[in-house]
């Protein structure tokens, strides 16, 4: 063991400190067409806009009229088997009284959905590096680099979100590491290239309670774990290679930005639901750029179609391609339930293509407890009792 810890490397003064990992400022050249930093810094992410042929410019004096629809109802048989179908996801519940309730009125709600997409192209670019090895170096010396809107990428499908990297033809260029200053290692920071340090148990005197340090053997320094005594480690930059191939990555972003609205028609109703339903899509207008809605029954949807339409413009044009856009009006079902069952009141919602059921949180209604419908929760719960097996409990109607 002694032979172990004495076989250390000799201090090299040649042998450079760690240098920054990201290359300095000026270290690469400029590259016709490319803008920001050269440090291949995790900021260093210019965007670049499309030039002007790539941004559609709306008409002036052009909307988009919407045909007239029909409100879809909900029949009994149907109330009743989306309040089924909630019951038989409740193991407390109980399925007899929604089968034998009656049904005192079905009102269906008229709920219109608004859903504005626009489909962008993002473009940005940022310094790259890897250790070079003698791998092809596409340089300058093969001609200027394209623009960042002149390389060609596959399009994926519409309204899919992707990412796509795509090295920069003829932006290839070979330096020396800036972390190791091209000698494929750096001096090891735990024992300042010594190869050993200090021993933490005799604190370097080689002898402990007037003994022989038995942990250095009397010496007073130990071999250096960080480096295995060699006083340098491999650069973990240019993996020992001295230099490194730089290159320009462009990365292309197609993204579906969505925004939807829902006007709030009906306060008993949690608007949130219907975020996870779907709808009734009568009006569907694509286009490179759709215009405002006019003449549609419902003037806040209209409002609302000229205020998103303006906003992503403005917003996504200054950055991003739009490659295309889609309005679309969904009607989104609601029906509001009203029942009894032996002599009280209650009510819930079906609600979406799916009728979906959401019981009526009728502590929120503005009208007296005495002459307000009954909470569904209550008329449904069942409580179990295994003393009591096969009573009935009076508040609930339910076998407990």
């Amino acid at each position: 063991m002694e032979n172990k810890d004495e076989d250390v490397g000799a201090f090299d003064p040649n042998i450079p400190e760690e240098g920054p990992s990201a290359p300095p400022p000026g270290w690469l050249d400029d590259v016709h067409g490319y803008l920001g930093p050269k440090g291949g810094g995790e900021d260093d992410n210019p965007l670049y806009p499309p030039p002007p042929a790539y941004s559609p410019q709306p008409e002036l004096n052009r909307n988009t009229l919407v045909p007239n629809v029909r409100v879809p109802t909900v029949s009994e048989d149907m109330a009743r088997d989306a309040l089924l179908k909630f019951v038989e996801s409740k193991w407390r519940y109980s399925s007899k009284p929604a089968r034998n309730l009656t049904f005192k009125e079905l009102k269906p709600i008229t709920v219109y959905r608004y859903r504005l997409e626009t489909y962008t192209e993002t473009r940005a670019s940022a310094w790259q590096f890897e250790p070079y090895n003698g791998q092809m170096v596409d340089g300058p010396q093969y001609g200027l680099s394209p623009p960042p809107w002149d390389i060609p990428v596959q399009m994926p499908p519409r309204y899919t979100n992707t990412v796509e990297k795509v090295r920069v033809p003829h932006s290839s260029v070979v330096k020396t590491c800036h972390k190791c200053s091209g000698y494929g290692k750096t001096r090891c920071v735990s024992c300042r290239g010594r190869g050993k340090k200090s021993c933490s148990f005799c604190h370097g005197h080689g002898r402990s309670r007037n003994q022989r340090c038995t942990s250095c053997h009397g010496r007073g320094t130990r071999r250096c774990t960080c480096c295995r005594g060699h006083g340098y480690k491999i650069c973990t930059v240019c993996q020992g290679s001295q230099n490194l191939l730089h290159f320009i990555l462009l990365t292309v972003t197609w993204k579906n930005n969505l925004s939807e609205f829902i006007p709030d028609r009906q306060p008993d109703f949690p608007d949130k639901k219907f975020e996870k339903v779907a709808g009734d899509p009568f009006f569907i207008d694509e286009n490179p750029l759709v215009y405002p809605i006019q003449g549609f029954p419902d003037q806040e949807i209209c409002d609302v179609s000229t205020k998103l339409i303006n906003e992503h413009l403005n917003i996504f044009s200054a950055t991003s391609r739009i490659l295309q856009q889609r309005q679309t009006i969904e009607l989104v079902p609601l029906t509001h339930a009203y029942y009894s069952y032996r002599a009280n009141d209650y009510s819930f919602f079906v609600y979406g293509m799916e009728n979906k059921f959401v019981y009526e949180p009728t502590r929120n209604l503005p009208v007296p407890a005495a002459s307000r419908p009954r909470s569904v929760s209550a008329f449904l719960l069942t409580r179990t009792d295994p003393d009591r097996a096969g009573a009935t409990d009076p508040r609930t109607h339910c076998a407990r």
